[in-house]
C-alpha cells in the first residue's frame, strides 16, 4: 500500500536551529532484512530499539525516521518531562485514583530512565529537575487551580502555594495573580535529548535518517520502501504516532492536532537583570489552552500557545505568520521589561491525541505492534510506552506492561466533516475561553 502522507514540518524549530548541526544522515539505501523495524524516531521509537537492541544484543535492530532526529514532533515540544497525570480523576470512580497512581509510577520510571542515560552518556541538553508552576491570571484559571489542588491532595502529591509577589519574585514576571509549583517535573531542551538519545544507542542499532516509507506491504514478511532502499522485516514496531493512519492502523480513531512555539535570542547581562527571578523554569496555563512558557538553561524566553486541528500534518507559512504575531503579544503582556527581545524563531509541531485520551499500545497484526497517540505527553509516555512495547514484542512480562496492556484504546472518531467541524470548534470556543491566560 502507499504511504498517503508523509512528515512535512517546517524548517524554523528554535530548539533544533541552537544546536551544532547534526553529522551527517544515513538513510536507507539498497536492500536490507531485519529481524525487528523500529518506524519512527522519537522518544517511543528511540526507547524502543534501545529496549531491542537490549533484550537481543547480538542481533541488529532498525530503526527509521523520516527526517533527523529531533527535527520531527520530539524535538518540537515545551520541552517538560512530567511526573503527574495529565489529567486527574475527579473521584475514585472505577479505580481512577489506582490509574492516576500507575501513572505516576510510570512517568517516574520513564524519568528515572532518561537521567541515568544523559548521566551515562554525559547528554548535554539542558536537564533541570525544576519542577514546574501552574499558574493562573483569571478567577476562571484560580478554580481550575483549586481543582488542581484537590487532586494533588488526593494523589498526596507534594507541592508549594505562591500568590502574585511570590511567584514574581521566582519568574520576574509579574503577570500571573497565583500558581501551585510542583517539584517532580523535568525541563530540558527536547531536540538535544532526542539527538543525544539517538547519538548513544547500542552498536546493533542501525539507525536511518531522511528515510520516508513511501510503501508497505504486510504479510509474513513485510517489505518497507523508502525512495532509496527497501527493508525486509519480520516484525514491525510502529513509533510514529498519528502517521501510524498512514499505514492502514487506527483510521478514524486518533486526532492530529498542531501546537506552536517560538523562542527567543539569548537574553544578555542587562535583560537577566531586567528580567529577575530565577532561570531554567516552566510555566504551565491553569487553562489548557493558555499559554506556556520556558526560560532556559542557556537563557532564551519560549512561548507556547495556540493550538488548530491539522488533518494533514502540516500549517501552511502565512497561518504560522499570524500565530507569531500572537506569540509576540503574549510575550510582550509578560514580559515588558525587555522590549528589545525578537522571538527569533517559530514553529509548529504535530501531536496525536484520542477522544477518549487514550493511547493505542500493543498488537495491531500478527507482527504489527505499536506505541502511538501519546495525547500531548510524549516525552515520559513515550519513552516507558517505548520500552514496554519493545518488552512485550520479547514476551516480557512486568506490572507495568499488564497496566499499559489494560487500559482501553483510542475511541472511534465522527465521520467527516463532522470531526474536523466538531474538533475546530471545541478549539476556537476553548481559546475564548481561556481570555487573558492566553
Amino acid at each position: 500500500m502507499k504511504v498517503g502522507i508523509l512528515p512535512n514540518d517546517d524548517d524554523s524549530c528554535g530548539w533544533y536551529h541552537s544546536l551544532p548541526p547534526p553529522p551527517p544522515a544515513t538513510p536507507l539505501a539498497g536492500e536490507h532484512g531485519f529481524d525487528h523495524v523500529v518506524l519512527g524516531a522519537g522518544f517511543a521509537g528511540l526507547a524502543a530499539a534501545r529496549q531491542l537492541a537490549q533484550h537481543y544484543p547480538d542481533r541488529e535492530v532498525a530503526l527509521v525516521d523520516a527526517q533527523r532526529v529531533g527535527y520531527g514532533a520530539s524535538g518540537r515540544n515545551s520541552g517538560f518531562i512530567i511526573d503527574l497525570p495529565h489529567s486527574f480523576a475527579d473521584a475514585d470512580h472505577g479505580g481512577a485514583m489506582a490509574r492516576d497512581r500507575a501513572e505516576m509510577r510510570l512517568n517516574s520510571f520513564a524519568i528515572d530512565t532518561l537521567r541515568g542515560l544523559v548521566e551515562t552518556h554525559d547528554i548535554d541538553c539542558q536537564w533541570g529537575a525544576r519542577g514546574k508552576y501552574h499558574a493562573a491570571v483569571e478567577d476562571k484559571g484560580r478554580r481550575d487551580l483549586d481543582g488542581f489542588r484537590r487532586s494533588l491532595d488526593r494523589l498526596g502529591a507534594a507541592y508549594r502555594n505562591l500568590d502574585a509577589a511570590a511567584l514574581s519574585a521566582e519568574i520576574g514576571t509579574g503577570y500571573y495573580r497565583e500558581a501551585i509549583h510542583t517539584p517532580g517535573c523535568v525541563l530540558i531542551q527536547p531536540a538535544a535529548l532526542a539527538r543525544g538519545l539517538a547519538a548513544s544507542l547500542p552498536e546493533n542499532v542501525r539507525l536511518f535518517e531522511d528515510s520516508p516509507v513511501t510503501d508497505i506491504d504486510y504479510g509474513a514478511e513485510i517489505s518497507l520502501r523508502t525512495p532509496h532502499g527497501r527493508i525486509r522485516a519480520k516484525n514491525l514496531l510502529l513509533t510514529n504516532n498519528g502517521f501510524a493512519s498512514q499505514f492502514g492502523f487506527q483510521r478514524g480513531r486518533l486526532i492530529p492536532i498542531m501546537t506552536f512555539g517560538s523562542l527567543s535570542r539569548p537574553l544578555n547581562a542587562a535583560e537577566q537583570a531586567a528580567l529577575g527571578g530565577e532561570f531554567d523554569w516552566g510555566v504551565i496555563p491553569a487553562d489548557h489552552l493558555g499559554t506556556t512558557l520556558r526560560y532556559t538553561q542557556d537563557r532564551r524566553l519560549l512561548v507556547r500557545h495556540t493550538v488548530t486541528y491539522a488533518p494533514q500534518f502540516h500549517w501552511k507559512a502565512a497561518g504560522l505568520a499570524r500565530i507569531r504575531e500572537h506569540h509576540k503579544q503574549a510575550f510582550r503582556a509578560r514580559f515588558p521589561m525587555l522590549p528589545e527581545v525578537t522571538l527569533d524563531h517559530s514553529w509548529g509541531g504535530v501531536l496525536t491525541m484520542s477522544r477518549n485520551a487514550a493511547p493505542c499500545f500493543g498488537r495491531l497484526a500478527d507482527n504489527v505492534t505499536a506505541a502511538v497517540c501519546q495525547n500531548g505527553v510524549g516525552v515520559a509516555k513515550g519513552t516507558y510506552s517505548g520500552m514496554l512495547l519493545a518488552d512485550y514484542v520479547v514476551g516480557a512480562t512486568s506490572e507495568m506492561l499488564s497496566h499499559l496492556l489494560a487500559l482501553p484504546r483510542p475511541a472511534r472518531n465522527l465521520p467527516q466533516p463532522l470531526l474536523g467541524l466538531g474538533v475546530r470548534a471545541k478549539i476556537a470556543w476553548d481559546q475564548v475561553r481561556a481570555g487573558r491566560e492566553r
